[in-house]
């Protein structure tokens, strides 16, 4: 499958409030942030937080990955385990909590992660780490 036309582009600093309040409205910063953040540290023990870029892709999807040069070990429930880069481990969080809270009780905000699961697996799809990513998400 080849999705080498699907680009992303960095969301400016301050335009990063706009931007995620019009995809997610306020379960952005309540719900879907801190919980991003928390797979990662869940996922990645070398992890100890810091600054994460915004992204927008041309299909629609968003994601976010923390700024950083090293690879990340990463250990999952799933038994996978492997080294990420700071954006293959940021993609990863995204599709675990996209997919978590498509089952919430808000039905529009779950049909919104899931579509949003959705564009990120498609851009994924053609991303270096590809097959490292959909080992940790199986």
């Amino acid at each position: 499958m080849n999705h080498a036309n699907i680009t992303r582009q960095r969301i400016a600093e301050d335009q990063r409030i706009n931007h995620t309040a019009a995809i997610f409205g306020v379960r952005f910063s309540l719900q879907l942030e801190p919980s991003i953040y928390r797979i990662a540290e869940s996922i990645a023990a070398e992890y100890d937080g810091g600054y994460w870029e915004f992204y927008t892709l041309s299909n629609g999807g968003f994601y976010m990955a923390p700024v950083a040069y090293e690879q990340f070990q990463v250990c999952c429930q799933n038994g996978f385990e492997g080294n990420l880069s700071a954006d293959a481990l940021g993609i990863t969080a995204c599709l675990y909590v996209y997919s978590f809270l498509s089952f919430s009780g808000y039905e529009a905000f779950a049909q919104t992660c899931a579509q949003q699961y959705h564009w990120l697996r498609e851009y994924m799809l053609d991303h270096p780490e590809a097959q490292a990513i959909l080992g940790a998400i199986d």
